[in-house]
């Protein structure tokens, strides 16, 4: 059970689980008083509605304040991409790179400029990737990286500007 007092990230945040839903509407039997009734529908995808994903964005708070953990996360994600497959990260790929080298950057103190908030997404995705308990297990033919992919692509939805942002930074602060 996810205590969401204590992360409002989970509950509040827009775009997040149940807080900006989708609406699906049914037909209720001919002639029937019902007629069209909507009704909530979750977060499709299911590694994002998983236990592992919100284990990892629980912890990601607590490894946000603490840069030996971040210097960990980022040194264990960096051996991690470096070899696994590109292809089921389509179009976060270069997102990825740039999560981890703003981990980096955060922890070594050289780019403050992310908000909490997209920071914990970020480390979650981050966490998600390495953790070995994941929804799918990594060893799989063909499906190990999907849920990874899945995770990972939410953060980049979630934390965009922020991410563009800290590419922007980078190619101007030389």
């Amino acid at each position: 059970m996810i205590d969401t007092g204590r992360n409002r990230l989970l509950t509040e945040r827009e775009g997040c689980f149940d807080s900006n839903v989708k609406k699906a509407k049914t037909k209720g039997k001919k002639g029937s008083v019902r007629g069209n009734v909507e009704r909530r529908v979750r977060y499709q995808k299911a590694a994002i509605r998983s236990s592992a994903f919100t284990r990892a964005l629980l912890n990601a708070g607590t490894i946000v304040g603490d840069p030996d953990r971040l210097r960990a996360l980022f040194e264990e994600a960096a051996q991690k991409v470096a070899s696994i497959p590109k292809e089921p990260f389509k179009d976060s790929w270069p997102y990825l790179q740039a999560m981890l080298r703003l981990i980096r950057a955060y922890f070594r103190g050289e780019y403050r400029n992310v908000s909490q908030d997209a920071l914990v997404f970020i480390v979650a995705a981050v966490s998600y990737l390495v953790d070995p308990f994941d929804l799918i297990p990594d060893e799989v033919p063909f499906l190990g990286f999907l849920d990874d992919a899945t995770v990972v692509a939410f953060a980049v939805a979630r934390t965009r500007a922020s991410l563009d942002d800290f590419m922007t930074w980078e190619t101007t602060a030389l």
